[in-house]
């Protein structure tokens, strides 16, 4: 099955002129002309974002803001903005990268190709379900179960559970888990992180009598309980 690209930009010949060269490499592509409908396509959970950022309304960044707790697809940023501030700014908001206009079609396909390999080969290198004990994680979903019963947790819950489980006995400050998780620009501090993991815990206790799957470690952080 062929990646799915979503291109944003309010200038209609740019995702034509994009659309037709990554249409010929045998992607599937979407398409959104402003910031609203953009947040709108990510349903069709996209495998790549091509994003603009000079838009009327909702610009690039916005759109950057609100989508990037739905998805976790990697988001390449085009603009005609090239100082470093914007590209900072850019990134620093979940984007993984920023391409001044005008470009060269090849490489925008080429850098393309480049993230959705990486995305492959972070996939193929983790195993797509673990197991400890009654509780299951489905890092492709994004899913955590008791048994066959969902926990629904949020964004932020499961990545701080799917970034704790992948390292099963390593301890990791809350500011760590806070600067992987929120990132250096997040609003708030790493007393969040304390507050989402009692909810994880909260939620595991719902549906099963055992709840140290994340231990504290005390003056120091949390962990991941190691079973054997």
């Amino acid at each position: 099955m062929y990646e799915k690209i979503l291109i944003v930009d309010d200038e209609e010949h740019i995702i034509s002129f994009i659309k037709d060269a990554l249409l010929d490499e045998g992607y599937k592509v979407f398409t959104a002309e402003n910031g609203d409908e953009a947040i709108e396509s990510v349903k069709i959970k996209p495998d790549l974002i091509l994003l603009d950022i000079m838009m009327p309304g909702k610009d690039g960044f916005k759109v950057c803001e609100s989508i990037r707790n739905i998805v976790d697809c990697p988001i390449i940023f085009l603009s005609a903005r090239g100082e470093e501030g914007d590209k900072i700014k850019g990134l620093m908001l979940g984007g993984d990268d920023y391409i001044v206009k005008p470009f060269s079609i090849r490489e925008l396909k080429a850098r393309a190709s480049a993230h959705l390999r990486r995305e492959k080969r972070a996939i193929n290198n983790n195993p797509s379900r673990l197991y400890f004990k009654e509780l299951s994680i489905d890092l492709l979903s994004r899913e955590v179960y008791i048994g066959n019963e969902i926990i629904n947790t949020t964004k932020r819950e499961f990545d701080i559970i799917e970034l704790l489980s992948l390292h099963p006995g390593q301890v990791f400050s809350r500011e760590q888990i806070y600067e992987k998780i929120w990132g250096y620009e997040g609003e708030g501090d790493s007393s969040n992180v304390a507050e989402h993991v009692k909810n994880i815990r909260q939620k595991i206790s719902a549906l099963s009598s055992k709840t140290d799957y994340i231990v504290t470690v005390w003056g120091v952080g949390y962990k991941w309980e190691r079973f054997n």
